[in-house]
């Protein structure tokens, strides 16, 4: 089947949405939200306001409310005596840096509380399949990158291409596993022009001044997300798309052809049923087709995914039902994993089959509906138990993560205790306070209003009873504030 992908990019002044829909079904979804862009990756013209050799560190103006940090550490340098390699003997930081030096620093670490954000002169400027280090000339291949013939064949790739480019030193990344020559090209081209346009600002600004800022969500879907099945991106607000279209035409000029400007009145989302798939997507439980389900659990730990055929029955025998169900899922499950982002350790439990063709079969679907995601997975065999243990990269934070909080109720637990249980409690909580406080005059107990109704329903014998044994009346009150678990005693 031919893949069609569209691309689709909601812009507020609230937070950016970016949705890519695969023949018509959504397949991922990444959230910007302005609150919470740092300045992490940020490049800017800095200025030294104080150089303090006790801490072997500076501070340095970077044009925000407080300065930047620079440890020794941090800052590329150069020593004489090592004839032009990195030093390998600590430099004292007066000897490297004074007083009102302008130099190029790279945020680190966002500003927390009193502290300014933490920085480095070890410049890196990240494309969809490398790291640009422009102070370096090494060239460096991700560890998880693991089959050494395609560790070759990428590094001998980059070093032809970056002879051609006069391009420095190059990290390359984990999606870079299975790119051809022409992506490869394409990154390289892109990062050579960038950091030309950088160095052209350099000298253009004033010290404290932003020279390079980490790209907007709407900008990095252009670098990192769109490919050779992209017919489209659609994006709704006519100032992104001006700014797409320009950033585009100077470093993909490829692109602007497939960007295209949405003026409708109704939401670009809505045409999609986007949000009602999002609010799928946050639900525990995935109906199937065929009326079989999923149920998928993330926990800090990991995520489990367990299959159930539901009121799939079939029409020849279990086995067939099973087998299908599970076929179904796995497809389910590689596009849940991508919408959801869900990153880790990932066990699913496959409903058991008898016959080994039947597990390779739905092995090898799921490997085919992962091959399409953005992200890195890794996948082991179906084990006697019939559970599949695999791995997903995380690139950021889950879906769940980005919409939801813990509910302040039950913590996260998914669940609460019974009234019952609660009734329970206070009355052992009744049985302690009345033999801690036994000149007590009364005990009020204040709770959940559905707490107090089963105390005067269900439970009002055993509460008579009680204060029969205890021989303190006890008096309830509702306190509409509290949650079902929450309750209070007090002796008066």
């Amino acid at each position: 089947m031919v893949i069609t992908e569209e691309i689709l990019v909601n812009i507020t002044p609230q937070e950016t949405r970016v949705a890519i829909v695969e023949n018509g079904a959504l397949q991922e979804v990444s959230i910007e939200r302005q609150r919470s862009r740092g300045i992490v990756g940020n490049i800017y013209k800095g200025r030294v306001n104080r150089v303090l050799p006790g801490m072997e560190a500076a501070f340095v103006d970077i044009g925000l409310e407080k300065a930047g940090f620079l440890h020794v550490s941090d800052i590329d340098h150069v020593d004489e005596s090592t004839n032009g390699d990195e030093a390998g003997t600590p430099v004292a930081i007066n000897e490297l840096l004074h007083e009102g030096k302008n130099l190029l620093v790279q945020v680190v670490k966002d500003p927390i509380g009193t502290k300014g954000a933490r920085l480095t002169t070890s410049i890196s400027v990240p494309s969809r399949y490398l790291v640009y280090m422009p102070n370096s000339s090494s060239v460096g291949i991700s560890v998880k990158i693991e089959d050494e013939v395609e560790r070759e064949r990428l590094k001998n790739l980059l070093e032809t291409c970056r002879s051609e480019n006069q391009l420095g030193g190059c990290i390359i990344r984990t999606a870079a596993e299975g790119v051809d020559e022409a992506e490869l090209r394409r990154d390289i081209s892109f990062l050579s022009k960038l950091w030309a346009s950088l160095l052209e600002s350099v000298g253009q600004v004033s010290p404290g001044s932003v020279i390079h800022e980490d790209l907007p969500l709407s900008i990095r879907t252009l670098r990192d997300m769109v490919g050779v099945d992209t017919t489209l991106v659609k994006v709704d607000s006519r100032e992104t798309f001006q700014k797409m279209t320009r950033f585009s035409t100077r470093y993909i000029p490829d692109l602007p052809c497939r960007i295209e400007h949405y003026p409708g009145e109704r939401p670009l989302f809505d045409l999609y049923n986007i949000d009602d798939e999002l609010q799928r997507a946050l639900a525990r439980q995935v109906s199937l087709k065929s009326g079989g389900y999923l149920i998928i659990d993330q926990t800090e730990a990991m995520t489990t995914i367990d299959i159930n055929t539901g009121a799939f029955v079939g029409h020849q025998n279990l086995e067939e039902t099973i087998f299908k169900t599970n076929m179904e899922a796995s497809q389910a499950i590689a596009r849940q994993l991508r919408l959801r982002n869900l990153g880790g350790i990932i066990i699913i439990d496959f409903i058991d089959m008898e016959h080994e063709g039947h597990k390779r079969q739905v092995l090898k679907s799921l490997e085919k509906y992962l091959a399409k995601d953005h992200a890195k997975t890794q996948v082991c065999e179906v084990s006697p138990l019939g559970l599949v243990e695999m791995t997903r990269k995380r690139t950021r934070e889950s879906l769940e993560h980005v919409l939801c909080e813990p509910c302040k109720i039950c913590h996260g637990r998914g669940s609460l205790k019974t009234t019952e249980t609660v009734c329970y409690e206070i009355f052992r909580e009744i049985l302690r306070e009345a033999r801690f406080y036994d000149e007590a005059q009364q005990l009020l107990v204040m709770a959940n209003q559905d707490v107090v109704d089963r105390l005067l329903d269900e439970e009002a014998t055993n509460l008579a009873e009680l204060e029969t044994f205890v021989k303190i009346p006890v008096k309830l009150q509702v306190e509409a504030h509290l949650s079902q678990e929450s309750y209070d005693v007090v002796p008066v």
